[in-house]
């Protein structure tokens, strides 16, 4: 169904093309070759895309605050072949080519977080998912541990190693991880905070403390959003959503905390396959959302 169009009702998306200057610059990394469950995320930034016209680039405050007035918002298009060692080296080069833009990446499967957080030069982490990602091998389910130990894709973009315990992970949920993993996080000092943590605490009081580790010594963190954190009935489309994740609202308000500190210097969005989403497309458009929380918190800076 065709929607409807109102010259006083501007829709988010088509945003021009990357020109060499920019607040903030959409950049399709659609990985997952590597996945360990069947996935259609290659799918996924155009589908974003697609849903950001649902809605509106306008936040109510007070004061009501037009996005697209507020920022220089562009799109960068997406990697063609972002998978393997030449992918990802050219994710990194091209995140650093839209610098000092905020790097919105949409993926793509949570693999997307190695190169990007890279390209990005972030000294700090911070991960909104279900899961520790910090398995052996590469695949989805390792870039947090190869930004600890693997020798930062090759000579070519030579770039530091992120300290673990400038990693932060929250939202770690109970039964979606082994004993091992979480023993390797805490060998490593990494801050884990879980679902049930963040529920007894607040999203504003935890988001203070992922700050303070992250950004220590005016670091650049880069957020992984990870949509699989939430409940499995706002995120059908993310393999390994379980039911009783966060709430789409939770999620929504964690990224525009995050993104409102000026260290946060990058994100991704990742784990949608849209072509797994339910029939309303409610996963894509939770991830669409999260395009405009971090425009939100990067407009919301200055104020």
């Amino acid at each position: 169904m065709a929607l409807s169009s109102d010259p006083l009702w501007p829709r988010a998306s088509d945003w021009p093309a990357f020109d060499g200057t920019a607040d903030a610059a959409l950049l399709g990394v659609p990985t997952w070759r590597t996945s360990l469950s069947p996935t259609g995320a290659h799918a996924t930034p155009q589908a974003v895309r697609d849903a950001l016209r649902r809605y509106s680039a306008t936040l109510m405050g007070p004061p009501v605050i037009d996005l697209d007035a507020a920022l220089e918002i562009r799109d960068a298009g997406d990697i063609a072949e972002p998978d393997g060692d030449e992918g990802e080296a050219a994710v990194i080069a091209r995140v650093r080519e839209l610098a000092p833009a905020f790097v919105i990446a949409l993926g793509g499967d949570n693999s997307l977080t190695y190169p990007v957080a890279l390209g990005a030069a972030a000294s700090g982490l911070i991960t909104f998912d279900a899961h520790f990602d910090l398995r052996d091998g590469v695949s989805n389910g390792t870039p947090v541990r190869r930004l600890v130990e693997d020798d930062p894709a090759a000579a070519t973009f030579p770039t530091e190693r992120i300290d673990p315990t400038r990693i932060v992970q929250i939202g770690i949920a109970d039964f979606a991880n082994s004993a091992a993993y979480a023993q390797r996080a805490a060998d490593w000092g990494i801050r884990v905070i879980t679902l049930d943590e963040v529920r007894r605490r607040g999203a504003a009081d935890v988001v203070v403390e992922a700050l303070e580790i992250a950004g220590a010594a005016e670091g650049r963190v880069h957020l992984d959003i990870d949509v699989d954190v939430c409940d499995r009935a706002v995120a059908p489309g993310c393999p390994a959503s379980v039911p009783g994740g966060l709430a789409a609202w939770e999620l929504r308000a964690l990224t525009r905390a995050v993104a409102s500190d000026a260290r946060v210097v990058s994100a991704d969005i990742a784990e949608v396959d849209a072509t797994a989403d339910a029939e309303d497309g409610r996963t894509v458009r939770l991830a669409a959302l999260c395009v405009l929380e971090l425009l939100a918190g990067l407009a919301l800076r200055a104020r």
